[in-house]
């Protein structure tokens, strides 16, 4: 008989909701691939539900009082279409009908029109065979990024403030769309890297591993989340600041 994974609490000593990923959470993702209509999935909603669902609810569960400590205004709730992705995509504006996603994640922001172009985020994304976890704009909306400019012009002290922790870690790389003319081509580095982009965000991309498999992912997104908070907040107050 298999053992019984071991429950694991919080530094508090609570016991954590969030036990991990199971090796059938990517088995599905995988096999959506597969079998990529509804009939298929209301065979097996069941599995769904256990292995990719609840696992999602739980982990929200669990990072909702720690992200409510870098912003009270974050949707926390453990719910599809809250924090947690559907698993139907939206296919009106696609050529792609495939009506599964074959992907799933959590999203902590702040609710309202537009999110996706107007709010800085945290996400955790999976995949079969791997995920990934950041902070930034899903598209940012090109009045955010001019604001984003104009922001570091005015005050580049407060920008390098935000960002001075970049260089000296190692999980985030900084991700997105740049324009093909450069921009800020006369700032200095690390300015001119960030003023070039049209969107971004900061992801940390890995394979399937123990981390995730898991409660040690709690951990791992705590840290990611909190070490970058700082940019979190700059981007907060340039949302806040467009005219």
């Amino acid at each position: 008989m298999a053992k019984a994974r071991m429950k694991q609490t919080d530094v508090t000593g609570g016991e954590r909701k969030f036990q991990g990923f199971s090796r059938a959470s990517f088995t599905f993702l995988k096999n959506i691939r597969t079998h990529n209509d509804k009939t298929w999935f209301e065979a097996h909603r069941r599995e769904y539900e256990q292995h990719l669902l609840n696992p999602l609810r739980d982990l929200v569960t669990d990072l909702a009082d720690f992200v409510l400590g870098i912003d009270l205004s974050f949707e926390v709730a453990p719910a599809v279409n809250k924090t947690i992705s559907r698993i139907y995509r939206d296919t009106r504006f696609s050529e792609d009908k495939s009506p599964l996603r074959d992907c799933a994640w959590i999203v902590f922001k702040r609710p309202g029109k537009d999110w996706a172009r107007y709010t800085a985020g945290y996400f955790l994304e999976i995949n079969a065979t791997w995920y990934r976890y950041g902070l930034g704009f899903y598209d940012a909306a090109p009045d955010v990024m001019a604001q984003f400019r104009r922001q570091i012009d005015d005050d580049p002290e407060s920008f390098l403030k935000a960002v001075a922790w970049f260089d000296k870690q190692d999980p985030f790389a900084l991700e997105g769309e740049t324009y093909k003319r450069p921009r800020g081509q006369d700032k200095p580095e690390p300015i001119r890297t960030w003023y070039n982009y049209k969107s971004f965000y900061l992801s940390c991309n890995r394979k399937i591993d123990q981390a995730i498999l898991s409660a040690r992912l709690v951990d791992d997104l705590k840290a990611g989340f909190g070490m970058t908070a700082p940019l979190y907040h700059y981007l907060l107050k340039t949302v806040q600041s467009l005219p």
